[in-house]
């Protein structure tokens, strides 16, 4: 029988550009619209906006670091509703640059969403939730230093999104994924950091 297909990305996709209004949008704009209970979707939005071309808005790798570090400390926690300080939720984003990432990352999105599916399911449930969790909580004290590094922010980003994609769409195989992209940052860093 053939899996049913997953539109939980795409969905995650459309609240996002819905939130687009005027040439600017705060963060707590987002969190409002996508619900504060939203972890997993919250966590994804934000690492996409870092691996779309919306990551040339200054600073947005940095600013995308604090808010994986609070969603998973507070995932840790078992805290059921999402807080971000003041200083992240008031920062405002270009609403052209965030429909331009938006858009860009629809047809990778859906191209994904065909090969989705409830697998491996225990890795989303404590104790085993909290081994990728912690290795997300490192690699965010790390990513505001990767700006000055071509391509590891978005490396990064990446291996935080297919986490949060692993638990919207209940795909533990999209986490192995993600500690295998995982490997490559510091790879990343040291070729583009090191070897130029």
């Amino acid at each position: 029988m053939p899996k049913e297909r997953t539109r939980a990305l795409s969905d995650v996709l459309d609240q996002l550009e819905q939130t687009a209004h005027g040439d600017s949008i705060t963060i707590e704009e987002v969190v409002q619209h996508l619900g504060n209970k939203s972890f997993a979707a919250l966590m994804l939005v934000f690492s996409l906006i870092s691996t779309s071309p919306a990551s040339a808005i200054p600073g947005i790798t940095a600013s995308v670091a604090v808010i994986v570090f609070v969603l998973a400390a507070q995932m840790m926690l078992g805290r059921k509703c999402v807080w971000l300080p003041d200083f992240v939720t008031k920062r405002h984003m270009s609403t052209q640059k965030l429909c331009k990432g938006v858009a860009w990352l629809r047809r990778p999105v859906r191209f994904v969403e065909r090969f989705l599916g409830a697998r491996l399911t225990f890795l989303l449930h404590r104790p085993w939730l909290y081994l990728p969790l912690t290795l997300i909580l490192a690699l965010t004290l790390f990513m505001p230093f990767m700006e000055v590094v071509p391509t590891s922010g978005s490396i990064a980003s990446a291996v935080i999104a297919l986490f949060a994609a692993g638990l919207l769409t209940r795909d533990g195989v999209l986490v192995v994924l993600s500690f295998v992209v995982l490997a490559a940052v510091p790879i990343a860093v040291w070729q583009f950091g090191f070897s130029g």
